[in-house]
């Protein structure tokens, strides 16, 4: 009995051993958890090819948006731990279970491969508003709490999140206007409907440029290279603030180790080309290579983050 165990053991190694070295030898599936167009669409359709390359199978990109990332995630931690789904992570694996009361899927049956890339949130409020730096709005605020509100690109985002960070770090009280989208939100500061937001640099941009919207700080460690200029929120004052938006690939839980090795070699390689890191830069991210086990580090400190703001806020999502 114990030898004929002992030889299914080693007969189900063997398999995966196999499996691993043979990896890949048919299509790979990457799962994208929003609409075509965005950050992390552009960011997956960047990488799919250069990976397709390096493994000599061709990577799917396959848009599957809605429940704020969750669907997504939830049709990768459910498939098949053999590295052909993947899932283009981004922020809403470290925020969404500490906001959702319940979710379709376990956090648990998801891993990370890399992070590839980050990119700061920025601090805006309208050219016309007289304020002119980070000290001028906690100062206005002060000067009239709950008269001041901000613009978000939906509830639980990380650009709400972010404004809940300032509220629980400055100790302000202003009034949350969620908008359908950051592009309506930019609107509706554009159009002094609202007092000041954050949003992530790349469709910002081109407004802090037409001096559409200012820019009062980044929310970064290190000053971005599209905004020189613009301070970070620690340089600004607040030691503790620093927020990015940030993407990478992710697998079911239980992927072989050799498999996951590939993947990161890869990938690793992809993000280090000069042509790479230009296009990066024209998403206005940065290139922030972390390995399976960097990358597990960095989402649980950015769980721990976002828990203790959510937490401060009382916000909870069905």
């Amino acid at each position: 009995m114990r030898h004929s165990l002992l030889a299914m053991i080693l007969f189900a190694l063997g398999l995966h051993l196999a499996h691993a070295q043979n990896y890949p030898n048919r299509p790979i599936k990457l799962v994208v958890p929003f609409p075509p167009g965005g950050l992390i669409d552009n960011a997956a359709r960047l990488i799919g090819p250069e990976l397709s390359k390096e493994l000599g199978q061709a990577v799917v990109v396959e848009n599957k948006p809605g429940a704020g990332g969750n669907l997504a995630a939830a049709e990768v931690a459910k498939a098949n731990a053999d590295g052909y789904t993947l899932l283009m992570a981004s922020a809403p694996l470290t925020i969404s279970p500490v906001l959702y009361k319940s979710l379709p899927y376990n956090p648990a049956n998801i891993e990370p491969i890399a992070i590839l890339g980050q990119l700061p949130n920025v601090l805006l409020v309208n050219p016309e508003s007289g304020i002119n730096s980070v000290a001028d709005l906690i100062k206005r605020a002060k000067a009239n709490p709950g008269k001041l509100n901000y613009a978000s690109n939906g509830n639980g985002t990380s650009l709400h999140l972010s404004a809940e960070m300032l509220k629980s770090q400055a100790g302000i009280y202003v009034v949350h206007i969620p908008y359908r989208g950051s592009a309506l939100a930019n609107v509706g500061l554009v159009s002094k409907e609202v007092d000041f937001m954050f949003d992530n640099l790349p469709p910002a941009l081109g407004l802090i440029k037409g001096n559409k919207l200012k820019a009062l700080a980044v929310t970064t460690a290190e000053r971005n290279p599209a905004l020189p200029n613009v301070p970070t929120m620690i340089e600004s004052g607040y030691p503790n603030f620093e927020v990015s938006a940030w993407f990478g690939v992710a697998a079911p839980k239980g992927i072989p180790e050799a498999v996951s090795q590939r993947l990161q070699g890869s990938l690793e390689k992809i993000v280090a080309r000069k042509e790479m890191v230009e296009a990066f830069s024209r998403l206005g991210a940065t290139v922030t290579y972390k390995n399976a086990q960097q990358s597990a580090q960095f989402m649980k400190t950015d769980t721990d983050r976002w828990r203790k703001v959510i937490d401060y806020a009382k916000i909870q999502m069905d």
